[in-house]
């Protein structure tokens, strides 16, 4: 499904600061609902509050007051803000990887491989577009949230990297001509390649909407 930027900062940083908050005491609503409500707000507040002051910068009761929850609310989902950091960006890139790779699988079959490089292109790009509080929070506050957030990056780079290998070797048996790379070349355009399923990569490339091809000139 498109994401549509619903406000200055996107989707995944919509929060309910200015509305009510959930209801206190017992709840009419099924005990999953109010806590799968609960963990949609505290993941976009603290999307919203890195997104603004930093990752140092934010705390467990900026993050609460933004989503309109209570702290005891907050530590029935998360161990603590960084916790609740990793699994806020660990969504929002299922959720952009997800938009990348429909785009591509909504090609018609026999597309080429540029085009479909085109697309993907395009709509990672979109994304980041529709959600200009998350793309700050993953590419530029991850460093700062600790170890592991750090190594979080560095497999995503390497992820990346991978991907890129592979579309770049499978489109290569289309068009020998096209020269081989050194292996350091596939982490120059990483972020551009969101666009692939990890599970999807181990088995080679599955984008393409047929495994015949028709040539198509790169623009």
């Amino acid at each position: 499904m498109p994401v549509t930027d619903t406000g200055q900062g996107g989707t995944l940083a919509r929060t309910h600061e200015g509305k009510p908050g959930l209801p206190r005491g017992r709840s009419r609503l099924p005990l999953p609902t109010v806590r799968a409500s609960q963990r949609e707000r505290l993941l976009r507040s603290v999307i919203a509050a890195v997104s603004e002051s930093g990752y140092l910068a934010v705390t467990v009761a900026d993050i609460v007051r933004r989503a309109k929850v209570s702290r005891a609310a907050f530590y029935a989902h998360f161990a603590d803000k960084e916790d609740c950091f990793l699994a806020a960006t660990a969504d929002g890139r299922q959720l952009m990887i997800s938009q990348v790779v429909s785009a591509t699988r909504a090609l018609p079959a026999g597309s080429c491989e540029e085009e479909v490089l085109r697309v993907a292109c395009r709509a990672y790009l979109a994304f980041l577009a529709g959600e200009p509080a998350f793309a700050r929070v993953f590419y530029i506050h991850m460093p700062a949230a600790g170890p592991r957030a750090a190594s979080r990056l560095d497999a995503a780079a390497g992820l990346f990297a991978d991907l890129n290998q592979k579309w770049h070797q499978h489109a290569r048996q289309h068009h020998p001509e096209w020269p081989c790379v050194p292996p350091e070349a596939y982490l120059s355009p990483e972020p551009q390649m969101n666009w692939c399923d990890p599970r999807s990569a181990r088995a080679g490339p599955t984008l393409f909407p047929s495994s015949k091809k028709r040539s198509c000139r790169c623009i």
